[in-house]
């Protein structure tokens, strides 16, 4: 009897669910919205969790009791105290199978690396990093941007948003981050947006972070900084991560997951600069599949599959449905 499997990745702006089989035979697909519980809510995220699964069984073809291991990547996902909700959400679906729960930031991890460990940073409209060494004990992050853990899209546009506070009070240099936020932002010059920013009746969000990098690829020195202090930030806490692991001294891929990877060449590069002072055997991979299918992976270690004997033909497969279907 064939063995399938779900993986499902929720994160702050979408969230994906994966079945595929024991060959590694991508069948199913589904997506959605927003899913991190501490942003939505765990009633709400039961119900996307339940939305998602029945689509991709569907598409599948299969019914969920035929689901032997199921992988869960939860942004949001940071402390053991936050299990047992976690857990309630998902028992909701009623699977009946071996279930797993790990931050978004492993399942990029083992989507990203056929050795199964490593570090995974993940960097959207927020960051984190997590990693596993060759015995699964994990390093990680806290997870929240308050406690000095930041450089996704919300952190990048804040910073960006103070350097134009910074040159209209004359505390910084100019920058066109100033008229090029305005024009954004639809106002009709800086002190506007200044003002709707102070008095709550404007927002500028992490959806304004490709203008960032727009503005350092023109040459901007205040955005290019920005873009470096990002590199440097995202590599601060992968390094923190290789020294839990104690990987200094080790060859090991540390995957880049995330949206925010894509905005310029220089962040990857500032990265792997900063990493290599510290651990010279570090090797950057570039996610270029869906983290979902990491989600995979883990329930198909739930299960005591070889993962690495089916995972290159689980990429290949979900990377065909991918063209099929166009929705992630």
């Amino acid at each position: 009897m064939t063995a399938y499997f779900l993986g499902v990745d929720t994160g702050a702006t979408k969230s994906h669910a994966l079945v595929a089989d024991e060959a590694g035979r991508a069948l199913g697909l589904a997506a959605g919205g927003p899913g991190n519980p501490m942003s939505i809510g765990y009633e709400a995220f039961a119900g996307l969790l339940a939305d998602l699964t029945h689509q991709a069984v569907t598409a599948a073809g299969i019914n969920k009791d035929q689901i032997v291991g199921a992988g869960f990547g939860i942004g949001g996902y940071d402390w053991p105290s936050q299990r047992a909700d976690a857990l309630v959400a998902i028992d909701a679906i009623g699977l009946q199978a071996q279930v797993d729960i790990v931050n978004d930031a492993v399942i990029g991890l083992l989507a990203g690396t056929a050795a199964g460990w490593g570090v995974g940073v993940v960097a959207g409209t927020s960051c984190n990093a997590w990693g596993l060494d060759r015995q699964l004990r994990r390093g990680r992050m806290t997870g929240f941007s308050w406690l000095g853990e930041a450089a996704g899209g919300h952190e990048l546009v804040l910073k960006a948003l103070q350097a134009v506070a910074h040159e209209w009070t004359r505390r910084g240099p100019a920058t066109r981050l100033s008229q090029a936020l305005a024009e954004y932002a639809g106002v009709k010059d800086v002190e506007a947006l200044l003002t709707g920013l102070t008095l709550d009746t404007l927002e500028v969000g992490p959806e304004a972070a490709p203008v960032v990098f727009r503005v350092a690829a023109e040459g901007d020195l205040v955005a290019e900084e920005l873009i470096r202090w990002a590199g440097r930030e995202l590599a601060s806490m992968a390094i923190g991560v290789i020294r839990q692991l104690n990987f200094e001294a080790e060859t090991f891929e540390v995957v880049l997951a995330g949206s925010f990877f894509k905005g310029s060449p220089v962040l990857a590069d500032v990265m792997r600069q900063t990493i290599h002072v510290v651990a010279p055997g570090a090797r950057f991979v570039r996610l270029d599949v869906p983290p979902v299918v990491g989600g995979v992976v883990l329930g198909m270690k739930l299960a005591g599959l070889d993962t690495a004997a089916v995972r290159a033909a689980l990429v290949k497969s979900t990377e065909g449905l991918l063209r099929q279907h166009l929705i992630f």
